[in-house]
């Protein structure tokens, strides 16, 4: 079963300085309602008029996602959409903007529903309600709840039949020397098709807690198999981490300068210790990551050490985070997937002399000597726009172009969505084989070059929406 609420944004709150600005995601635990029911259940449900549908419905979503018109669920093409309005109201389900579905009431409640089938698929959709008087069926009425973010997951990004699969580590925590005894969680997984006797790729996720989960939100796993089957990318090893815990260092440099960003914005350690690691413009992650997570895994399996072999993701923070990696140390990764990246000013030092916040990273792009790197970027309008950092959109977009301007290997998808992985999710198959295309294992480096298609294209321009 794969059953989603309409609350993607998991965001944690830190402060005055981070009041509205998500650091953390609890996406995996929060995107979820409690799996009573699956899709085809509630739908087949639906079609036999079952007595039992408006207890499903209960059962399956919150409350008070019902009340607030945010309950949907959804698995591939399949969508199952509940929501309870005021007496004499009649609720149109609106999706994509212009697609207009009538909704059935269930007898004796105020519980409306809508089964319906949204393509394309490997995309975000988006969905809203028109309430009009209930003897009117005309579209019209106030808007109420909705969501940007409903990724329509293809195929590939389940488990199919037939298609091998491999295996995941138990939990492997790290000490960090680089960080003065902070502790790192990370999980390895391994395909089926690995031979130690041949070097395999690898790739490395961010926050890499929220991947693992083959029926979580982001299905990564699944992906991994699918496309290695396919030959679409090539035998990898994958390696999750996620932002470690400096708490039981007390009295270490990295201790105070995380304890000094608990009280300046008013959060957890955790929470400063991930933007620490993965904001700061800088090659003291990548260094831990290679010389110390990397070095320990590699010890165990056979992994190619070539950059062109070898592929860095992250969202959000994890984005620059994943950015930055193979910015500073290209010859380690070459690879790069960046969802809503945060290119903003989060770990800017309050000092002239250093400027390293990632706000600055379309003005290195422009005058630093090119990398030799290939970077799928994804960002939504509705992305977040903070007081003391800006507005990640447009921060996005002038990645973009910097990186069209100085003739990168480079794409970025666009859309409408919130800061969340749904967008990202959804794509993941289409960024992946894009990310790995035309790699030949009998080599161990390229020159990468702009696509042809996207030389064509004028580089990216905006305007006021919302004004």
């Amino acid at each position: 079963m794969c059953l989603f609420r309409a609350r993607w944004v998991g965001r944690i709150y830190c402060s005055a300085m981070w009041r509205t600005i998500a650091l953390v995601f609890c996406l995996s635990v929060a995107a979820f309602a409690a799996e009573k029911r699956s899709v085809s259940q509630l739908t087949q449900m639906a079609k036999t008029r079952s007595p039992e549908l408006a207890t499903a419905i209960r059962e399956t979503f919150d409350a008070k996602t019902l009340t607030e018109g945010t309950a949907w669920a959804g698995r591939g093409a399949d969508f199952f959409f509940a929501v309870e309005v005021e007496e004499n109201r009649h609720p149109v389900l609106i999706l994509d903007e212009e697609r207009h579905t009538e909704m059935q009431q269930i007898a004796g409640t105020r519980l409306w529903y809508a089964s319906v089938r949204l393509e394309p698929l490997g995309k975000l959709h988006s969905f809203y309600y028109r309430l009009t008087p209930s003897d009117l069926y005309a579209i019209g009425g106030a808007r109420f709840g909705g969501s940007l973010d409903l990724p329509a997951y293809a195929p590939d990004s389940y488990q199919q039949r037939g298609v091998p699969v491999g295996n995941l580590s138990e939990k492997i925590v790290h000490t960090s020397k680089i960080y003065d005894g902070m502790k790192s969680e990370a999980w390895v997984y391994v395909p089926a098709q690995y031979d130690p006797k041949k070097p395999a790729a690898l790739m490395v996720f961010q926050d890499g807690g929220w991947y693992i989960d083959r029926e979580g939100s982001i299905k990564a796993i699944n992906v991994i198999d699918n496309l290695i089957a396919q030959e679409k990318i090539p035998v990898m090893i994958a390696v999750f981490i996620n932002p470690g815990d400096i708490s039981e260092s007390s009295g270490t440099p990295t201790y105070e300068f995380v304890s000094a960003r608990v009280k300046k914005w008013n959060t957890t350690s955790k929470n400063a210790m991930r933007s620490t690691l993965y904001d700061t413009v800088s090659d003291r992650y990548v260094r831990f990551l290679t010389t110390e997570v990397l070095a320990e895994v590699e010890g165990k399996y056979n992994i190619r050490k070539d950059a062109y072999s070898r592929a860095i993701t992250g969202l959000s923070s994890g984005g620059i985070c994943s950015f930055n990696a193979a910015w500073q140390a290209p010859g380690q990764f070459s690879r790069v997937i960046t969802w809503i990246g945060s290119f903003a000013s989060i770990q800017w030092k309050e000092d002239p002399k250093v400027p390293d916040g990632g706000q600055d990273y379309p003005d290195k792009i422009l005058r630093e000597p090119k990398r030799n790197i290939r970077v799928w970027m994804q960002d939504g309008a509705n992305d977040l726009e903070q007081e003391n950092f800006g507005s990640w959109p447009l921060a996005n977009l002038r990645m973009a172009n910097a990186l069209k301007s100085k003739g990168y290997d480079f794409h970025l998808s666009f859309g409408k969505g919130t800061h969340n992985s749904a967008h990202g999710a959804a794509e993941f198959p289409e960024e992946m084989i894009w990310l790995w295309r035309n790699y030949d294992p009998a080599k161990t480096e390229q020159t990468y070059e702009m696509e042809s298609s996207e030389k064509m294209k004028p580089l990216f321009r905006v305007g006021v929406v919302n004004r």
